[in-house]
């Protein structure tokens, strides 16, 4: 049986499971194992994890516990309580028109981060007019149709993810902005700090940025210096603004002084700061890596609420959580018809019932013709029973979303 335990109570002999501490950036500790020294412990403690799981028919049990279950159950009954509120982004035009113009800016903005970040390795002159551009760009297709390039943020490449990941995190930071109702100067800033946020991996050891298995303590420390590295060369980049760089600089801060550059505590990071680190955080931990199975769109939020308090603010992740709906752009869900389908639209009025995309019917363990529906129209019957791991049923949701 697999279950959480607070670090304080964890012992020599007990198995680990999971370290629980995805929202570490970069994470490359081993996850499993048993402990075998006070020393690893200690390590344990030194990152800032506060519980971690543990299987109890592997290595020594602890009273100080609660089964894993109960835990995922008491996620998803604060899931359902942080989703309560509508959205409050409704889409201006079709999601089928808007989808057009995302994959043109989806695609330009990959092109642009790219350039952006060759030139500054480079150290030739950086032009900033096509990002600021480009972040309006962004903005102006959220407002349209918000679930256009939030479908596109599920169609990604393993081998691609320092790109993808920067234009996804921008978009999430347009949707999580324009929910939060934030000035129109405010939003391009703390957007164009989303897309330039890695900027620093420029200065980073290719052997340490694209190495394929753990890093070491030493590597660690390398790998942290981009988001210092991000800050200074921002900070000194003409028609940069303010809050850009605070953007960028503040992505890795965690409420309770674990994260980097600064281990900034609380109040000390910006709102903006916080806003980012739980964007970054649930794209990441969301995403498939080479060496990372993403966790789904559901999952992610429940860790996400799972997180808050000690390493993320708790207000500003349920209202990320609100933005983005109980079931975010490229869930599957299955239906009281036993149908499986793949969100594909947010309902600005009841996060209940999106727009799904029906394409497998579990009670036959069949395909079915792929048909989209409206989980809101008069007559429907079918509703969401749950979100489900598409692993469990070998499909892949991309094809869906497109």
């Amino acid at each position: 049986m697999i279950k959480r335990i607070p670090v304080s109570a964890l012992k020599v002999g007990m198995y680990i499971t999971d370290l629980n501490n995805d929202w570490i950036p970069h994470n490359s500790q081993r996850r499993r194992g048993v402990i075998k020294r006070d020393e690893t412990i200690e390590k344990i403690r030194k990152m800032g994890v506060q519980f971690v799981y543990i299987d109890v028919e592997k290595g020594k049990d602890s009273q100080d516990s609660e089964t894993a279950a109960e835990v995922d159950s008491r996620n998803e009954a604060e899931l359902q309580n942080a989703g309560e509120l509508k959205p409050g982004i409704k889409p201006r035009v079709p999601l089928s028109e808007e989808m057009v113009n995302a994959l043109g800016i989806h695609t330009e903005a990959q092109d642009l981060v790219n350039s952006f970040m060759h030139s500054a390795k480079l150290g030739t002159p950086v032009d900033v007019a096509p990002i600021h551009k480009l972040a309006d760009e962004l903005q102006s297709s959220v407002t349209r149709n918000a679930n256009a390039l939030s479908c596109l943020g599920r169609i990604r490449e393993k081998d691609n993810y320092l790109l993808e990941h920067s234009v996804n995190l921008s978009v999430l930071m347009t949707v999580f902005g324009q929910y939060r109702k934030l000035s129109a100067d405010v939003m391009h800033q703390i957007v164009m700090g989303a897309l330039l946020h890695d900027l620093g991996k420029i200065l980073t050891p290719d052997e340490v940025l694209h190495k394929p298995g753990r890093l070491s303590p030493q590597e660690y420390e390398v790998m942290k210096l981009h988001a210092r590295h991000s800050r200074d060369i921002l900070a000194a980049t003409e028609g940069i603004g303010e809050l850009t760089v605070i953007t960028a600089a503040q992505h890795h801060e965690r409420m309770d002084g674990s994260g980097y550059p600064e281990g900034l505590k609380g109040d000390e990071i910006s709102v903006y700061g916080r806003m980012v680190a739980i964007a970054d955080v649930y794209d990441a931990i969301t995403a498939d890596r080479v060496y990372h199975k993403g966790m789904t769109p559901s999952q992610g939020l429940k860790k996400l609420l799972e997180w808050s308090g000690d390493h993320l603010d708790p207000t500003l992740v349920r209202q990320f959580i609100r933005c983005l709906g109980l079931y975010p752009v490229g869930s599957l869900v299955l239906l009281d018809s036993g149908r499986l389908g793949v969100v594909v639209e947010i309902n600005e009025e009841d996060q209940r019932l999106p727009v799904v995309r029906v394409m497998y019917h579990t009670k036959f363990r069949m395909p079915i013709t792929v048909t989209t529906i409206d989980l809101s129209k008069a007559g429907n019957q079918d509703r969401i029973l749950r979100a489900v791991d598409p692993e469990q049923y070998k499909i892949d949701v991309r094809p869906f979303l497109s």
